[in-house]
């Protein structure tokens, strides 16, 4: 160790704060909070220690310099922690993924109409924010349930401003129509409380609430409002009926369980409501060096600052500087919660009784995520080593890509390539091409060209364009040769390549399964002969269903914007004034001088409309007949969803 980092240990404030660990370098190694430095930091390196942390190790031979900051309170030195660990994502610091791999649901009671919506990034501008989700599909589900059920406006806020007629949910009964219509204020903040009293998990006071108003308007003779609040009641019903009873106090808990082994670490987060269990979330973390007051510490802080907080977080051990914990709960829970209870959220250990059996169950629920997460990886091993085996390749195929090439009849042809890393879609390392040097259809052309550019790339050594370890191309022997070929001619001469051929039926008849072709081998293999080569048709799967969503993309847009496109003159901008005004691209060629003008083109942009598309257009047949801009919108409108749905 440093003479200066022993000099820094013998004059440490005996004061609450945050202390940062730095390597050689000045790099963050980790960073910490206590109630006291003095004996908190000190206590790494006590030589009669019986920690034998890997942790505490790695520090005698990494640590470089130790930064100390005094803080007034624990609150204070829990919110220094948690900034500076998002400021330098330490080393050995628990991280949790970012922010927008999750998705909340933000409700605005402040708004003129409230509206659910989904969001990435919860902010404290004074909304309830439900959530997050573990999945997108999850959080779109829950939307969804609310949007049949409860009668808040869809449509965003520019939609709401600019709408001349209600639109489909009103006519579904799905939405008042505030965007035209006198709407009872009164009434759709009822809609707006009982979404929120949903999203918490209050399903028993949101019962009581809509039994007593469907009561009052069966009285009242309201009985298509009774009948709206009997369906919210079956909704509420059914949604409550798969929820788990827990024998604890009618309060809102988060109960933590951690299961650990060696540096794999697994923690669960069981969520209670108004003592029902309503929902169980799990976390992974691997290689972790922490003790586990630490990982404890670490993962309060960081889930805290995007999740609501309950009335009681319970956790199987005490972690250090408890109290400043709490209150930085506190304030972060009167920034974003929706609950309406004014007491101070605690952090506990429970020690006996029903809260003790429920952190029990929070317990058993990290050891059995713990158990299949690690059952899932261990048949990934051995699926990926299957895989290895057959296609004899130099290494498990951690990371696999496949090319596609579409096109609509020789026009409009793209080039996709997906990438699988350890079975499973990595979207971040999708890539799209253009194919600019073919025409016509040339499917091998396509290939080469979109190959040469995607590993010329991979050559150079440009940032997250490494190779994979392995490529699959969408064909058979043809499409295998071109792949060759294209590797060849850019110098490329290590990298593996398998083809993949659908399942078709010969001239005899006969049906041929889906198969694979390798460099030097003239029989193919196939795909049933060994089930983890079925992670190869994903990736065959996932390239088709990119690639030709790509190629509709491009598709829609050119039937809808390109006939004005090769006009000189005439900008995006003016394209969509016109467009939006006339209504079609055969309305702008039959337009006058006059229309064009009025829809928002200028003089000689005008003209230049009227000279591309030549005297024919200019005198039509037929009188068209003068339309109102609603009903051209409303056609507009018509003509772009056929073209979406093409």
């Amino acid at each position: 160790m440093r003479d200066s980092v022993r000099e820094k240990l013998e004059t440490l404030p005996a004061q609450p704060g945050v202390y940062v660990f730095r390597d050689v370098a000045g790099a963050v190694l980790y960073v910490g909070k206590a109630s006291s430095l003095r004996s908190r930091v000190r206590s790494y390196f006590q030589p009669s220690t019986s920690d034998v942390r890997s942790f505490v190790a790695l520090l005698e031979h990494e640590l470089g310099d130790i930064e100390t900051f005094v803080t007034a309170n624990e609150k204070e030195a829990a919110l220094l922690e948690n900034e500076l660990i998002k400021e330098h994502q330490p080393r050995y610091n628990v991280k949790l993924r970012d922010d927008k791999d999750f998705l909340s649901l933000r409700l605005d009671p402040n708004a003129e109409w409230p509206r659910l919506e989904v969001v990435r990034r919860p902010r404290p501008d004074g909304s309830h924010y439900f959530g997050p989700y573990h999945s997108a599909t999850a959080a779109r589900q829950t939307l969804r349930l609310v949007n049949r059920h409860f009668q808040l406006r869809t449509c965003t806020d520019s939609e709401l401003k600019n709408r001349s007629r209600p639109c489909l949910q009103y006519q579904i009964d799905r939405c008042p129509g505030p965007c035209v219509l006198e709407v009872d204020r009164e009434r759709y903040g009822e809609q707006v409380k009982d979404v929120a009293l949903f999203l918490d998990g209050r399903h028993d006071e949101l019962v009581r609430l809509l039994k007593k108003r469907m009561r009052r308007s069966a009285d009242e003779l309201e009985y298509e409002q009774a009948a709206v609040h009997r369906d919210q009641l079956r909704a509420v019903e059914r949604v409550r009926e798969s929820q788990r009873v827990a024998v604890v106090k009618d309060v809102d808990q988060d109960v933590i369980g951690v299961f650990r082994q060696a540096d794999q670490a697994e923690i669960a987060v069981v969520q209670v409501r108004s003592g029902k269990m309503v929902s169980v979330r799990t976390f992974d973390f691997g290689a972790v060096s922490l003790p586990d007051d630490e990982l404890l510490s670490s993962f309060l802080a960081q889930w805290y600052g995007r999740a609501p907080v309950p009335d009681e977080v319970l956790i199987p051990r005490r972690v250090e500087a408890m109290e400043g914990l709490e209150a930085a709960l506190a304030e972060a829970r009167q920034e974003r919660s929706t609950s309406t209870s004014r007491r101070a959220p605690k952090v506990r250990v429970p020690q006996r009784g029903a809260p003790l059996r429920v952190l029990q169950m929070a317990m058993e629920n990290a050891e059995h995520a713990f158990t299949q997460k690690r059952r899932a990886s261990t048949d990934l091993e051995s699926r990926l080593a299957q895989v290895q085996e057959k296609l004899r390749l130099p290494r498990r195929p951690t990371r696999i890509e496949c090319i596609d090439i579409s096109h609509t009849g020789g026009d409009e042809t793209v080039g996709a390539i997906v990438s699988l890393r350890d079975g499973e879609p990595e979207k971040k390392r999708y890539r799209s091409f253009h194919v600019r040097g073919t025409r016509g259809g040339d499917d091998y052309g396509a290939m080469y060209e979109v190959l040469s550019r995607r590993f010329r790339r991979a050559r150079d050594g440009d940032k997250g364009w490494d190779a994979p370890d392995l490529l699959v191309v969408d064909g058979g022997k043809g499409q295998l040769n071109v792949a060759l070929a294209a590797l060849k001619d850019i110098g490329v001469t290590d990298q593996p390549v398998a083809a993949l051929a659908k399942e078709k039926e010969t001239p005899l008849g006969d049906k041929r399964v889906d198969r694979i072709y390798l460099p030097g081998q003239k029989n193919p293999i196939p795909v049933h002969s060994a089930p983890a080569l079925a992670m190869l048709a994903l990736a065959r799967d996932e390239a088709h269903r990119f690639s030709n969503r790509l190629r509709t993309k491009i598709g829609t847009k050119r039937r809808l914007t390109s006939g004005l496109d090769a006009v000189k003159g005439v900008g995006p901008k003016t394209r969509a004034k016109l467009l939006s005004a006339l209504g079609s691209l055969t309305a702008v060629k039959e337009a006058t001088d006059a229309e064009l003008i009025s829809a928002g083109a200028t003089r000689r942009q005008a003209t230049a409309i009227r000279k591309h598309f030549g005297p024919a257009a200019a005198a039509p047949t037929k009188p068209r007949a003068e339309e109102p801009s609603a009903a051209n919108a409303e056609r507009s409108a018509i003509e772009n969803a056929f073209a979406e749905l093409d």
